[in-house]
């Protein structure tokens, strides 16, 4: 049933951003303390951040671990434009551009003790681009030919090409890892090594503890080279779905939960203790399809290796209307494999159009027809079905794998919905390739760099092989040309391209909303990671409760 239209959320969110801006504490250097508990629906795999993939990780990783530098709020992408030091106090340029020297702050340090050096960073770079690890942002390093170590303090990344993203590569895509706890396990064993369980970083907080489906903890590293943070510790609470997470907040058990869902809006509003804000998300969620046979890759699928039939299911889908049923005012249909927000003109391309008439057309002169008359098309004695693979903890997208299934029985496809525990899901979908369509959702990076992550035929994320020279070479042009109008013109052809092969239904794009106790003072979110800044987070001193009063570095 669709939601009433949310036409009090926008003065709602006033309030929300007044109470939360107008006592930041950002500058501040004066520790406040307290408690910060986070509900989340679903626990991570794994905490080492090469293999931290999901919105379950990557915040716990944000806090612990550093970068070389880091991004600014404005997420510029071009040069070091905006960027600002982390681990590294200065860097140099080459003439040529084709390198660039980074100063390792001398007082960093591991949360061990031992200092954070040169070849800390050099060996960084091994496990990112190692053949023995799955890591996702590998395909976004490509660039970058080496890191070597001058002295050490100084490490110098050197590129094969210069590009207007070079900064950006060094820098962002990675997080700085201990070689002196790491280099002596094999590659191929990182995976499985106990470092992912128990972490040793160099950020504002450090890991303390993590029980299995119940709790993962930090706490203020007080020794910190860039200052203690000002909460002491930070809970992520597991709860065992959605609606049990929503309870803890309301409850008062829980104090922050990332993404509400448009159903929640009405009853946080009604809790005093509780803000809604609002966080410009750089996300998308679609419908995969497995261009390869799921039982042997080296071979197309029967059912999708055809465009025809991919962009008769595009068509067959009213996507306006399943936004409005599932999310309300909260939603909007993604215009391709990147948010509205990073895609530089949304005009210059035409998606597939809702038209079921032309979709049963397209069906038939592929062959797809009702020879049998069981309601179900099919072609050579096999039927046009197909199961669609979903993440358990996404409800949303549960919701929607029940609404596609009734939009493609309508075109007279039969599709049913799998909903599988998150890793399952994951290694069926990107470790096995088993599968035949998926309901997939990406958190992307800024620049558009995800594009080529995710759908090149050399992307890392690539779960549906698809493959296209034309496509990838577009993506290449725009990523690589220093002329904001080159550029333009590369990114229209890129998603006029995509959206011709139609390699994935583009679904949705969701505002995100989260819930806040009026305890904490917090700094503005970030698009890309909304705990980018939750080291300057800090409790009101006249609204702690109990939870606020541990000690710093005092176990519960």
């Amino acid at each position: 049933m669709r939601l009433a239209p949310l036409r009090w959320l926008a003065s709602l969110l006033c309030i929300g951003f007044a109470s939360c801006t107008s006592s930041e504490g950002g500058g501040e250097t004066r520790n406040g303390g307290g408690t910060l508990v986070v509900t989340v629906p679903a626990e991570p795999s794994t905490l080492f951040p090469p293999l931290v993939t999901g919105v379950q990780g990557m915040p716990i990783i944000g806090v612990i671990f550093d970068r070389l530098a880091e991004i600014g709020d404005a997420l510029e992408t071009f040069g070091d434009r905006g960027f600002t030091p982390r681990l590294a106090t200065a860097w140099r340029w080459a003439p040529d551009s084709l390198s660039i020297a980074f100063t390792v702050d001398s007082t960093a340090r591991w949360h061990d003790g031992q200092p954070v050096t040169a070849e800390d960073v050099r060996y960084t770079f091994r496990v990112y681009t190692s053949d023995s690890l799955a890591v996702d942002v590998k395909s976004l390093l490509g660039n970058i030919d080496s890191v070597s170590v001058g002295d050490p303090r100084t490490a110098t990344f050197w590129f094969k090409r210069r590009m207007p993203r070079q900064f950006y590569d060094a820098t962002y895509h990675m997080f700085v890892l201990p070689s002196h706890l790491l280099d002596t396990i094999a590659m191929a064993k990182l995976e499985s090594a106990a470092f992912g369980r128990a972490p040793v970083g160099s950020g504002r907080f450090r890991f303390v503890r993590w029980d299995p489906g119940q709790r993962i903890e930090v706490l203020a590293d007080t020794a910190n080279f860039r200052g203690s943070a000002q909460l002491d510790r930070v809970i992520w609470s597991i709860a065992p779905d959605f609606s049990a997470s929503t309870m803890r907040l309301t409850a008062g058990d829980a104090d922050f939960l990332e993404m509400l869902r448009p159903e929640n809006l009405t009853e946080i509003a009604r809790v005093p203790s509780l803000r809604i804000l609002e966080n410009r998300a750089l996300g998308y969620s679609f419908l995969g399809f497995n261009l390869r046979d799921p039982a042997n890759r080296s071979r197309p699928n029967v059912l999708f290796a055809d465009v025809r039939v991919r962009r008769a299911l595009t068509m067959a889908v009213d996507r306006e209307r399943l936004v409005r049923n599932v999310f309300d005012s909260l939603g909007m249909v993604a215009l391709g494999p990147a948010p509205r927000a990073l895609i530089p003109d949304t005009t210059a391309f035409t998606p597939l159009p809702y038209n079921v008439a032309a979709a049963g057309a397209l069906l038939d002169s592929a062959g797809w027809r009702d020879h049998d008359g069981d309601g179900i098309r099919d072609r050579n004695g096999i039927p046009l079905a197909f199961s669609i693979h979903i993440p358990s903890s996404s409800v949303s997208r549960q919701r929607y794998g029940v609404l596609l299934q009734e939009q493609f029985r309508l075109i007279g496809v039969k599709a049913t919905p799998l909903t599988l525990e998150n890793n399952a899901w994951s290694n069926a979908v990107y470790e096995r390739f088993a599968f035949d369509t998926y309901l997939g959702g990406w958190q992307t990076s800024p620049g558009l760099v995800g594009v080529r992550q995710v759908w090149t035929s050399r992307g890392s994320g690539n779960a549906g092989l698809y493959e296209n020279a034309v496509f990838d070479a577009h993506v290449d042009s725009a990523l690589a040309t220093f002329d904001p109008t080159a550029s333009r013109r590369s990114w229209a052809r890129v998603f006029q391209q995509i959206h011709d092969d139609a390699p994935a239904i583009w679904l949705y794009e969701q505002r995100t909303m989260a819930a806040i106790s009026r305890r904490f003072v917090t700094t503005p979110l970030r698009a890309d990671a909304w705990y980018a800044g939750l080291a300057d987070w800090r409790v009101d001193p006249a609204l702690r409760i109990d939870r606020d009063r541990i000690g710093r570095g005092t176990p519960p």
